[in-house]
């Protein structure tokens, strides 16, 4: 009975020093660990912005179109006949009523001297003719002659009048094929190849030209525009938003094949009433001054064509520009609080290197030109100035540039 006493007391001991040792809890406590700080706020990324503000801007468009001679005449034989000589340079300039063939004169001669021999045989019978009429008019009122003899008198003089009218007739006809023997320019221009040679048989009004001449200075450039860039257009000028009260609206630019621009400018003569039902587009015929003989026929060209004045035009460099993933334009802008909102804008065409928006933005937004990849609409930004804007940085004394 004392020994399980004594084990009691032993046993009670023990647990009041564990207990002393591992506290209330039944454990040991492990200190705590400290809290990490609290970190210092992100610094605002850096983006550099623009503010959008309305420019006076006049718009054009480039039509590609083809060069055209501003008079075109096909030299054709009036009369058959023999080629007798050309006498003319291929490729050279000629001028209104220059010979340029000669065929065989001689039997369109003969036919003239035959109808001119003709016409003065009748003539020299007129008087006679005339002379016995009268004669006989006098003698009828005496019954000298019979009404017979008056009649058939006065059917010879005026059957000998007609004959005159023929062989006049005939003569001017022989005279003026004699004439259709010398194949003259029609027109003064530059000529090109001959189709025949010394000696070649020709007929009048044949299908295939002799040669052709076509009249360089002034030229024609036909472009064609289609009917929905016309539409709108007229669209943008009901709008207010064009304005064409120029007084050089009809003055044209042209840009050559290599890409160089013509030194003159043109004028738009006139826009084509009808439409093209295959290719659905008008023709604008512009004439340029041509004294150096630069454009040739058929040569392709682009036409700058004015459309008018845009007073409050917003234009954004094309950088600025994004698509969403449904392909829609959108741009960056700094909003209030310095934080980037998201913009959907409409975009017009581009100018150069920049874009002409024509709805999205208004005047004072601060558009994100620099660093747009580096953010997302809602963060915090730091504007500053663009690249091209700010000053060189100086370099550290004592390096040594490359």
């Amino acid at each position: 009975m004392q020994l399980h006493v004594s084990a009691i007391v032993r046993t009670m001991s023990l647990a009041a020093v564990l207990v002393g040792v591992l506290g209330p809890g039944g454990c040991e406590r492990r200190p705590q660990a400290a809290a990490p700080p609290s970190p210092a706020a992100a610094p605002a990324v850096e983006v550099a912005a623009m503010t959008v503000a309305p420019q006076k801007i006049e718009l054009t468009t480039e039509l590609p179109g083809r060069t055209h001679p501003y008079l075109v005449a096909e030299i054709r034989p009036q009369v058959n006949g023999l080629i007798q000589k050309r006498l003319f340079t291929e490729g050279a300039d000629v001028k209104a009523g220059e010979v340029l063939y000669q065929i065989d004169p001689a039997p369109f001669q003969a036919a003239l001297n035959t109808a001119e021999a003709a016409l003065n045989r009748s003539q020299a019978s007129l008087p006679s003719i005339g002379a016995r009429v009268e004669r006989y008019k006098g003698l009828l009122d005496d019954k000298a002659v019979s009404r017979q003899d008056y009649d058939d008198a006065t059917s010879a003089l005026n059957q000998a009048e007609a004959d005159i009218l023929y062989w006049k007739a005939l003569a001017e006809t022989a005279r003026i094929n004699l004439g259709y023997t010398r194949v003259t320019a029609p027109i003064s221009g530059r000529i090109g190849r001959s189709t025949v040679t010394d000696g070649a048989l020709v007929t009048a009004y044949q299908p295939v030209a002799l040669s052709t001449i076509q009249q360089l200075d002034p030229i024609y450039v036909d472009v064609p525009q289609s009917t929905a860039e016309l539409l709108r257009l007229n669209r943008r000028l009901h709008d207010g938003r064009l304005n064409q009260g120029g007084t050089n609206q009809n003055q044209v630019k042209l840009l050559l094949e290599d890409g160089t621009t013509y030194p003159q400018e043109g004028t738009l003569q006139f826009r084509e009433v009808t439409v093209d039902p295959t290719t659905g587009s008008s023709i604008l015929r512009i004439i340029f001054p041509n004294p150096d003989r630069v454009l040739l026929p058929g040569m392709f060209v682009r036409a700058v064509v004015k459309e008018g004045v845009h007073d409050q035009a917003i234009l954004v460099p094309q950088q600025a520009v994004a698509r969403d993933v449904k392909g829609n334009p959108v741009t960056l802008i700094v909003g209030p609080e310095e934080k980037v909102q998201q913009r959907a804008l409409t975009l017009d065409r581009t100018l150069g290197d920049q874009w002409l928006v024509s709805a999205g933005l208004s005047v004072g937004d601060r558009v994100i030109v620099e660093g747009m990849q580096k953010v997302r609409p809602g963060a915090a930004v730091k504007v500053v100035a663009p690249a091209a804007a700010r000053p060189p940085e100086a370099k550290p004394a004592g390096t040594k540039s490359n």
